[in-house]
């Protein structure tokens, strides 16, 4: 059916119109001093890279370009990046609700407010530049008006359903047909409805008639004559008029038979054609089902090959940025953290072998300083004397006297870790089931047990090693002393002694090296170094040096790290092989024996196989490292028993 116009002779113009007004979408933002959006500026904090993290600047908004500075005072030095928002796209992250990135193409701005209302009034006063601009958001797009996107689509839903016909010619003919049978059929109805209506107006007639021949029938009663006989009046020609009034073929010369015949033979047509049409669509449907179906399932393959792709462009594009770290919520998995936090580590090797290349050419280049390896002890009594045999009470004394035992409020602390290490630690873990050997090169093995609390790895890790030619008081000292610490420790980024408790124990707060993707670890620990004393004389020489994690008002754990829980004892025992004859003690007659124990909880949300990996990789490593130091440093000097 053709609609009809509306009385200004518009179709839908004045729907749309009211339509589009009155809203509350149609509001836009006030205006600035100049007509625009007024310039919206504050602190907020960008994140610039792994290694600063987030920094504060100053974020101006204006002209639908995003700005930042260094500080409000650097303004007048110019902005440091820009950004325009046109064609940006703002995302409140999904589980810090003071956090929202900007993107434009390849570029990221990673900024977090102070507040949830700080946040909300950026994204407020960025989408009143965008819509000011022309380039809103979804909500300001629907200002234009609704109803005009409605019309266009049905027109263009109704263009498509035009053609889709045209393929199909016999569907195209057998509708062809329908119209022919419309027409038949209005004009059948039209003639139809004449009949009635002529046939109600001649009843209506016929009705009027038989009263006026009744009332001429009364008064043409026979009357009695005097002989008897009855007299009629001649009114027949009234009579003829009546039959001819009720005739059938009377009313207007129509055939009611031949137009109900015609009438039925026209809807049986229509109900055949339409028939021939249910068939035809049931055909295209089938058909078009088809099409849709390979359709859809080409534009589910295009969709995913989208998704992919995109998310590879921004790990490539992004992969330095804060949602890529470790986290709870980390968009990193964990074969991508194991591979990152591999290549960080072997860029570290690389880097400390180059180091280390480098001081060897500088040591062999200049002369060797006087004095001998214990200088940073204080104690030069070897360089002054002569060689003593081990077994001279004297040396004994020498060697002890330094390291004095002195009381302290974690004596007791330190009392409780050495017994507990001299008990357990020294165990053998050989033919343990719960122990795996995870590594093995020559003397050297390390044992773990595997342990998991929430989540955490907290292995306990064993490993034993023998060294030639140094004893276990040089390579305690060496592990305990800070002043050469950085000498042979490549993890460590910086550390400092909080407290000196005595002259054999102080507590040192560390920052490890950052291996990126994890987060920086430090730690707070206190260590002590201790002469066990032998309970019998075919006892070896012992030396035991603990750490383990402390508490300090001068250390307290910060944002910046993860704070890691230590519990460490490197044992040494020193093995002396008789020499030949009345030669003296020499290197060649040593032997130290180290165990060495590590029970570490690491916090945060690093993937339990990447800190196995980890752990089986470095500490052979450091053991190897450490060892062949201790080993450089006392070659040609006194030995310290």
């Amino acid at each position: 059916m053709n609609s009809s116009p509306l009385p200004n002779g518009k179709q839908m113009s004045d729907n749309q119109s009211w339509n589009s007004s009155g809203s509350e979408e149609d509001l836009e933002a006030e205006p600035g001093p100049h007509g625009g959006v007024a310039e919206f500026s504050g602190v907020l904090s960008k994140w610039t890279n792994y290694i600063h993290g987030w920094q504060d600047r100053w974020v101006v908004l204006k002209n639908n370009t995003l700005s930042y500075y260094k500080s409000q005072d650097e303004r007048e030095y110019g902005c440091r990046g820009s950004l325009c928002l046109s064609k940006a796209v703002i995302t409140p992250h999904e589980f810090d609700e003071c956090r929202l990135d900007i993107s434009v193409n390849d570029s990221v701005w990673y900024l977090r407010a102070m507040d949830p209302e700080h946040r909300n009034q950026w994204i407020d006063s960025i989408e009143q530049h965008r819509a000011e601009s022309g380039y809103g958001s979804e909500s300001s797009l629907r200002r234009h008006g609704s109803m005009l996107s409605l019309t266009s689509a049905t027109s263009g839903y109704s263009a498509t359903s035009t053609s889709s016909f045209k393929k199909g010619h016999s569907l195209r003919e057998k509708l062809a047909e329908m119209e022919t049978f419309r027409d038949i059929l209005c004009r059948q109805v039209d003639t139809l409805q004449k009949y009635f209506d002529a046939c109600a107006d001649a009843g209506c007639k016929d009705e009027l008639q038989r009263d006026k021949i009744v009332e001429d029938d009364e008064d043409d009663f026979p009357t009695t004559r005097s002989d008897g006989e009855f007299l009629h009046n001649n009114h027949n020609g009234s009579r003829e008029k009546l039959f001819q009034s009720l005739s059938t073929k009377g009313i207007n010369g129509i055939d009611f038979k031949g137009e109900a015949i015609t009438f039925k033979a026209t809807t049986a047509g229509i109900l055949a054609t339409l028939s021939h049409c249910i068939d035809l669509m049931v055909k295209r449907e089938d058909s078009w089902q088809r099409r849709l179906d390979k359709e859809t399932e080409k534009r589910r393959r295009v969709e995913e090959a989208y998704k992919t792709a995109l998310s590879e462009l921004k790990k490539k594009s992004h992969f330095g940025g804060p949602d890529y770290e470790e986290g709870p919520n980390s968009l990193i998995n964990e074969d991508e953290f194991f591979d990152a936090v591999e290549a960080a580590l072997d860029r570290q090797d690389k880097i400390e072998e180059q180091t280390q290349t480098e001081k060897s050419r500088i040591q062999r280049l200049s002369p060797m300083p006087s004095g001998d390896a214990y200088s940073t002890m204080g104690t030069h009594r070897f360089a002054e004397k002569s060689p003593t045999p081990p077994s001279s009470p004297l040396s004994c004394a020498v060697a002890l006297s330094p390291l004095l035992h002195h009381e302290h409020r974690f004596s007791a602390e330190v009392e409780e870790m050495v017994k507990s290490h001299m008990t357990y630690s020294l165990q053998d873990v050989g033919g343990d089931a719960n122990w795996q050997l995870v590594v093995e090169e020559g003397e050297m093995k390390v044992y773990r047990r595997e342990v998991e609390e929430n989540g955490i790895v907290l292995d306990p890790l064993k490993a034993t090693h023998a060294v030639k030619g140094v004893t276990g008081h040089e390579v305690c000292h060496y592990f305990w002393d800070t002043d050469v610490r950085n000498d042979w420790e490549t993890t460590v980024e910086n550390f400092n002694i909080v407290e000196t408790l005595s002259d054999n124990a102080i507590i040192v707060y560390q920052t490890h090296k950052r291996v990126w993707p994890a987060s920086q670890r430090d730690v707070l620990y206190l260590s002590a170094i201790r002469k066990i004393i032998a309970n019998n004389e075919n006892d070896p020489d012992t030396w035991l040096v603990c750490n383990f994690s402390v508490d300090h008002d001068n250390a307290q754990p910060s944002s910046r790290c993860v704070r890691a829980k230590i519990n460490i004892a490197m044992i040494c025992q020193t093995l002396v092989s008789p020499p030949e004859g009345d030669k003296e003690i020499s290197r060649d007659n040593i032997l130290c024996k180290i165990t060495y124990v590590a029970n570490v909880n690491p916090g945060g949300w690093a993937p339990a196989s990447v800190l196995r990996a980890v752990a089986k990789r470095e500490y052979p490593k450091f053991l190897k490292r450490f060892t062949s130091y201790v080993q450089e440093k006392t070659a040609g000097k006194p030995i310290l028993f």
